[in-house]
């Protein structure tokens, strides 16, 4: 019931901003506006198929670079990823101890 009242009430934030006149269910392109995030699950997927991916040199690990991030999370979310995003896996892959570099 909560995830109901949740949608009711972005529904009438909606509307209460919207231009009158416009129908009632022409909400969808204001939804297509929304910017994307990743879920906490999806930044620790992407961060697992990093790691997972690591180049190992004769001089240690590679760093995975903001492409490789980049890349990753475009190929899960098939857009462009937000910097936020990029961010979101950085630090979780500096928390677990992999190199990372711009």
């Amino acid at each position: 019931m909560a995830v109901r009242e949740a949608l009711n009430r972005l529904v009438r934030w909606f509307r209460a901003g919207y231009a009158h006149g416009v129908p009632k269910t022409g909400y969808e392109p204001l939804l297509a506006l929304l910017e994307r995030r990743l879920t906490w699950k999806e930044v620790k997927e992407v961060t697992r198929e990093l790691i997972h991916g690591a180049r190992v040199t004769t001089d240690g690990i590679e760093p995975i670079t903001r492409v490789d991030a980049a890349v990753a999370i475009t190929g899960r979310t098939n857009e462009l990823p937000a910097e936020e995003d990029i961010e979101r896996v950085r630090a979780r892959l500096e928390r677990k101890g992999w190199p990372f570099t711009d």
